[in-house]
């Protein structure tokens, strides 16, 4: 038996890709919700995440926070799914790669939503059109980052694209919408959306009543 999960969220967060990635592992999982402003940022959840934000794990006494490292990490908790391909093989570097990569095109689509791009030179993320068109690049023709079956960079390359689609923070390229549609329809990522959306539910009529 593997030590307990639990994972810290907001169903309005980015909370969800982590929710995706532990159905897909199979495993059980205990859910903590916290609340923007208050104990998001109370000393006993920042005690687990000094930067007050979710999602975050706790597995036993590990504690992983930001996305990228949760995946990774969750992936090689159960390698019979082959959520991550095996360590030294050739799909390792693009799985690594492309879950990295996901960091500096969210640091440059929040930057542009904010006005605040960087020039190229300066900015990790290079320009907007080398980053979308190395993304649309990553998943034109194809259905898998890392190999031939689905992995943990498919889901977060998948989810963050279909977040930002939706948001329309991203410009709606046909390889873009077919990538992030076709993976939103696997089973567990349809058990994860409905298990936010019912707590979102829940937390939309708690606030309607006080």
């Amino acid at each position: 038996m593997t030590a307990p999960i639990t994972l810290y969220t907001h169903p309005w967060s980015r909370g969800r890709v982590a929710r995706w990635m532990l159905e897909e592992t199979g495993l059980p999982y205990a859910t903590e919700v916290l609340e923007y402003g208050t104990t998001m940022k109370a000393p006993a959840y920042r005690a687990i995440n000094p930067m007050g934000k979710v999602p975050a794990i706790k597995h036993g006494d590990t504690v992983v926070t930001e996305n990228a490292a949760i995946l990774m990490y969750l992936a090689d908790l159960v390698p019979e799914k082959k959520l991550a391909p095996a360590a030294g093989s050739p799909e390792r570097g693009p799985y690594y790669r492309w879950i990295s990569f996901m960091g500096p095109v969210e640091a440059m689509l929040t930057a542009k939503s904010t006005g605040t791009l960087a020039k190229p030179e300066q900015a990790g993320y290079g320009s907007e059109a080398d980053a979308l068109d190395t993304l649309e690049g990553a998943v034109r023709g194809r259905d898998h980052l890392a190999g031939e079956h689905f992995t943990a960079a498919d889901l977060f390359v998948a989810s963050l694209i279909g977040f930002y689609l939706q948001f329309k923070m991203l410009e709606p390229r046909p390889e873009f919408v077919r990538f992030a549609q076709l993976h939103a329809q696997r089973p567990a990522a349809r058990r994860a959306g409905a298990i936010d959306d019912a707590l979102a539910a829940q937390l939309q009529a708690a606030a309607g009543k006080a």
